[in-house]
């Protein structure tokens, strides 16, 4: 359905690995880190959108730096543009499944070539976002 260029874990928080479900969804969210508690708006670093991850303090979410992404510099979240988040934020929901892998196995290795070829042709290969599977 998509792809979405991502920021990960920095190498003193790397993200988490496994499988998750997602088990909430937040529209322009508080940021709560260390103490510290930040509105929702520009200046928000988790951006306009939260999909929170079964394991407690992790998600997927927008950014206030989105020359952040591509790089490892979150506290451990999947961080992507606020565009992007909320484009996934809209296709996913409640109880999907979410899949970290820390490394480049071979399925992945597959799909990344696969997509890298069709991006040369000038399209986009789909990437499924549907719950349970």
């Amino acid at each position: 359905v998509a792809t979405f260029d991502i920021a990960v874990g920095a190498a003193e928080s790397p993200s988490p690995t496994g499988e998750f479900r997602i088990v909430n969804r937040v529209v322009n969210p508080t940021y709560y880190h260390s103490g510290t508690v930040i509105p929702s708006g520009k200046k928000n670093p988790i951006g306009t959108r939260w999909l929170g991850l079964s394991l407690k303090g992790y998600g997927i979410h927008g950014t206030n730096f989105p020359r952040s992404v591509g790089q490892a510099a979150s506290h451990g979240c999947i961080r992507l543009r606020n565009r992007d988040i909320e484009r996934l934020f809209s296709m996913v929901g409640i109880g999907d499944r979410v899949e970290i892998h820390a490394t480049r196995d071979e399925q992945i290795a597959r799909f990344v070539a696969i997509r890298d070829q069709q991006e040369i042709a000038g399209n986009r290969i789909p990437l499924t976002a549907a719950g349970g599977q």
